[in-house]
């Protein structure tokens, strides 16, 4: 029997797998500098924390989930579900905490895989992975722009286009009359409406405009900006304002929604233009009744999450192409012995170093350190360790120098200082050598 991967699930190996290494890194650098602290939560939990989170209505839910037990006495009468975003295990982990209560203004961020059962296509697995932030305790529009000024902090690092595209939801008190004008629209629309709609209209009609079908349709359809109260007006205002003062350029988009009652005032998407179908690498919003609704304090909330792999989808893997340093290779066991010191050394100054199988001859580790594109080979045999000097072979020049082997460290560190690996990356602050 032939072992083959699961059906939108993917295997990531090298530059794939780096490439949602960097963005993950510097998404985490980036909270930290915002103090941000870091959550992790379970990747199993129950189902009704989704259906009461995300809505019994929403294709999640009743589509994607992937269910790991059905009620039983042994799981404790309750249905088991692996986490299909990130938001509502966060939410349930705080109130859990007593959080909610005791200390509500907090600040997280989490990353790892999630699970939904959809059909395949590039740019949506079945196993995908998110970076997210949570604010609790913040009804400020600050928060709300705060979270968008992370993410384009991000952008500029990735060096990315990307398009933000925001909206708001309005609140308790005049929410309802856009929902009312909405479900108004639909039913006077009703025989041009897709079958889904029909279903949805009656039941939750902001997700009218959630349809891929109904585009051209829905470009009609009321709008939510035209239905704020002065006190929502005022948010979104002050939020574009302090948007335009962060250099965070956006656009409003009337057709962003969350159908849940708990969402309110800020929705915003990031789209980009080079990743196909699936265009929206990150998305967030307010959520001030979440918490509530999931049996904790009235706090405030928002919050976004990145679509790690699409984001990845945006990049150019040759640009954030990864070299070593160098290539150490050694001629003879009393040169490989020295190999292995010279390189505790380099990585101890931060430096990418393999050293190559001493079994080899010159030729081939030669060949071996051209196939892996490092910058230098270092070539120490026995009449090196005699001179106390290094073979200095700059591998894209092919010129070759004898540097001392006391030098030879603080030399690399300088030139990784000053020619980073991939955009925004080099050898970290507190292991680069003064110049």
């Amino acid at each position: 029997m032939q072992l083959t991967k699961l059906r939108g699930f993917r295997d990531l190996l090298g530059a794939d797998a780096r490439l949602l290494g960097i963005i993950e890194a510097r998404a985490r650098s980036i909270a930290e500098r915002h103090n941000v602290a870091e959550i992790r939560v379970p990747a199993l939990e129950r189902l009704n924390l989704y259906a009461r989170s995300t809505g019994e209505t929403s294709d999640i839910v009743e589509k994607q989930l992937y269910v790991v037990q059905r009620s039983s006495e042994s799981s404790g009468g309750v249905d088991q579900v692996l986490r299909p975003e990130g938001t509502p295990g966060v939410v349930r982990a705080y109130i859990e905490a007593g959080l909610d209560r005791t200390d509500p203004e907090q600040r997280y961020f989490y990353s790892g895989p999630m699970f939904r059962y959809e059909r395949p296509q590039k740019g949506r697995y079945r196993e995908f992975y998110q970076f997210g932030v949570e604010f609790f305790g913040r009804s400020d529009a600050a928060a709300d722009a705060e979270l968008m000024v992370m993410i384009d902090e991000l952008r500029r690092e990735l060096r990315l286009e990307l398009n933000f595209e925001i909206n708001s939801l309005g609140d308790a008190r005049c929410r309802p009359f856009f929902r009312q004008a909405l479900l108004e629209w639909g039913r006077a629309h009703l025989p041009q409406l897709c079958q889904d709609c029909h279903q949805r209209l009656e039941r939750n009609p902001l997700r009218l405009l959630d349809c891929k079908i109904d585009v051209k349709l829905t470009e009609s359809a009321p709008k939510s900006v035209d239905y704020l109260c002065d006190e929502c007006r005022a948010h979104f205002d002050t939020v574009r304002e302090l948007l335009a003062n962060g250099g965070v350029p956006h656009t409003i988009n009337p057709r962003l929604v969350r159908g849940l009652d708990y969402y309110s005032r800020t929705a915003f998407e990031v789209i980009s233009t080079g990743v196909g179908a699936q265009s929206a690498v990150a998305a967030g919003g307010r959520y001030d009744g979440l918490v509530e609704a999931l049996g904790g304090a009235p706090v405030a909330g928002t919050g976004f999450a990145i679509g790690v792999d699409r984001l990845a989808l945006a990049l150019d893997a040759a640009e954030f192409e990864v070299r070593p340093d160098a290539a150490l290779i050694a001629l003879g066991d009393s040169a490989a012995r020295a190999a292995i010191q010279l390189s505790a050394e380099m990585r101890g100054r931060g430096l990418r170093v393999e050293v190559l199988s001493s079994e080899r001859g010159l030729r081939a580790q030669l060949r071996r350190a051209d196939k892996l594109k490092a910058r230098y080979a270092l070539i120490i045999g026995e009449n090196e360790m005699a001179g106390g000097v290094v073979q200095l072979r700059d591998l894209a020049q092919s010129t070759q120098q004898e540097v001392p082997r006391a030098e030879v460290v603080e030399r690399l560190a300088a030139d990784a200082v000053s020619s980073p690996r991939f955009p925004g990356e080099g050898v970290p602050s507190e292991l680069r050598t003064t110049r």
